[in-house]
């Protein structure tokens, strides 16, 4: 009874953890965009104007879709990793980036708060940028699987600022989509 856990049992109990985290982290980042109404379809969106480097609507949930995959495998191991000395503050530090980057869509698109959407982003890069340190101390492939978010979120951050900087009062270009006239 005091044999080691064979490979194949370590293997199983991570693939556990992945079948939890990554639905969980993909839904999430799914119904954050859904509630926030976000993209091209928006009609506030649609009406500012944007940099000239700004991707096609499509990249968008192709990025994120990737991001929240790799993100969710990360925490995976971050949460098989039963002993490390840095688990409980990483995982701690995972959920509160992930809760603000969840509240960002909201903020952007339903609430059409470009400048304090751009100082969420800027804090969640330093967030996500502490986080990946942490996953690094436990899993240097956790740590790895972080580097792509946190490159999206310097270009993210960038579309933000460019799009304030091309739109100073866009949160008056269009009337909220919530907003009905009879």
């Amino acid at each position: 009874m005091n044999e080691i856990a064979s490979q194949g049992q370590l293997r199983l109990a991570y693939l556990r953890w992945a079948l939890f985290t990554v639905p969980a982290v993909v839904l999430l980042g799914f119904l954050s965009g859904r509630i926030a109404n976000s993209g091209y379809d928006n009609r506030w969106f649609a009406s500012l104007a944007k940099p000239a480097f700004m991707p096609p609507g499509w990249a968008f949930g192709a990025a994120w879709t990737i991001l929240y995959v790799l993100m969710a495998l990360a925490l995976a191991m971050v949460l098989h990793a039963r002993g490390a000395r840095w688990r409980g503050p990483a995982v701690m530090l995972f959920v509160l980036q992930f809760a603000l980057n969840l509240l960002w869509s909201p903020l952007f698109f339903r609430a059409h708060q470009v400048d304090t959407a751009l100082i969420l982003i800027l804090v969640l890069i330093i967030l996500v940028a502490a986080t990946l340190a942490l996953f690094r101390r436990i899993r240097r492939a956790a740590g790895l699987l972080m580097l792509p978010y946190l490159a999206w979120l310097g270009f993210a951050a960038l579309l933000n600022y460019e799009i304030a900087r091309l739109n100073p009062r866009a949160e008056t270009l269009v009337a909220p989509a919530l907003r009905t006239q009879i």
